[in-house]
């Protein structure tokens, strides 16, 4: 099975390679941002020494968030009409909403600087091939996270959150064994939270429901399926081909055929090459994420917050020490995910989860990152005790 895509460990672990020894990219990040259809120079040096402004800059905006009454998160919006008789403004605009005026000036979050830490981040991760669509490629990213937002936590009648974290514990032992990449369990669930919510399914039906929900985010997101009959022996037959067929029709009608989706990961992985931060820290930051696919109130937050929140308190844990610019570089990463009370409530859930990881009968999560390509994360001290945790928290 083809393991590509940006998800990879190898690059992941390695962020500060050489240019001319990085990978190629072997298949674009698609699902996190639409294609761009654009002239693109023959030299890409070129381009790079001498970058031509080809759209109008993205404007920051300070928003309270649908989702919690408290947060603050950031947003963007295309600066039409922000023109003087001397050409286009470049100094950022900064618009408050009403009840935000007494804020201070955001002069010093962001920008050029911001933007600069973003396109180097994006290079990186070889996830693009000019520099020049980076900021519109992360733009495209903020714009898109809140889409499919979830208001709250309500689940249909005779479905729990129990049941739901039993669900998609199941589907991430299936996403193990069949070696998916890991945006295709990201999107699976993020199809399934969607699913429950706009169509009617019994609960015989629930596990069909996530094995369709995982087809199809394979669909988009992998280069190899497996055969359908195949995911009915997973199953162990309880499902003919028929009726996963059919159950794949519904969903594609009750979600309008829109699978799109930017996914947490994305967001995680971008903060922590902007932030510096060491292999154990990702490796943490990602098990803590993955934890949060099981919790049913982490569904309401956005994807930046989460991979904010899980960063954070990956570092928390850890407590490794940061040199003066690992510092620097922290508070860039943190004026990105602003997120004020609604950071530390999504802390506390990880915080309690991963305490309760290795009791719980969902640990699929756990044994993941227990081994050693994952550094053993699942099973660090630091987890075991939820209080000490919570207070690190707060």
């Amino acid at each position: 099975m083809a393991r590509t895509g940006f998800c990879d460990s190898k690059p992941l672990l390695d962020l500060h390679k050489k240019a001319d020894e990085r990978r190629a990219p072997l298949r674009p990040w698609a699902n996190a941002c639409g294609p761009i259809d654009r002239w693109q120079p023959a030299d890409a040096e070129e381009s790079r020494m001498a970058p031509v402004k080809m759209e109008p800059q993205r404007r920051w905006e300070r928003r309270l968030s649908a989702q919690t009454s408290d947060g603050i998160i950031m947003g963007y919006h295309d600066s039409v009409g922000a023109c003087s008789l001397d050409g286009c403004v470049d100094e950022p605009v900064l618009l408050y909403p009403p009840g935000l005026q007494g804020l201070h000036s955001l002069q010093a979050l962001v920008p050029s600087l911001v933007r600069r830490e973003v396109e180097m981040a994006l290079e990186k991760l070889d996830l693009i091939w000019d520099r020049t669509y980076a900021w519109d490629m992360f733009s495209d990213m903020m714009r898109t996270q809140t889409r499919y937002s979830f208001p709250n936590t309500d689940l249909p009648r005779h479905f729990t959150d129990a049941t739901r974290a039993i669900l998609v514990d199941w589907i991430i032992q299936v996403h193990e064994l069949l070696h998916f990449q890991e945006e295709t369990l990201y999107l699976s669930i993020h199809l399934l939270n969607r699913s429950l919510r706009q169509i009617k399914v019994t609960t015989a039906n629930l596990q069909l429901l996530g094995m369709v929900s995982l087809f199809l985010a394979a669909k988009k997101e992998e280069c190899l399926l497996p055969e359908v009959s195949g995911l009915c022996n997973l199953m162990d037959h309880t499902y003919t081909r028929h009726q996963l067929l059919r159950m794949e029709r519904k969903v594609l009608c009750g979600l309008k055929f829109d699978l799109s989706y930017c996914p947490p990961l994305h967001f995680l992985l971008l903060f922590a090459s902007i932030a510096r931060c060491s292999a154990m820290v990702v490796w943490m930051a990602r098990y803590l994420l993955e934890l949060s696919l099981m919790e049913g109130p982490c569904v309401v937050f956005p994807p930046v917050q989460l991979a904010g929140a899980a960063l954070c308190l990956a570092r928390q844990v850890l407590q490794e020490p940061l040199t003066t610019e690992g510092e620097a570089a922290w508070c860039l990463v943190s004026s990105i995910h602003v997120g004020g009370e609604a950071t530390l409530r999504i802390m506390h859930i990880l915080a309690s989860a991963a305490a309760k990881a290795h009791t719980r009968e969902t640990c699929a999560t756990f044994i993941k990152f227990s081994s050693p390509e994952t550094m053993h994360v699942s099973r660090h001290p630091g987890l075991k005790n939820a209080s000490g945790l919570l207070g690190v928290c707060t």
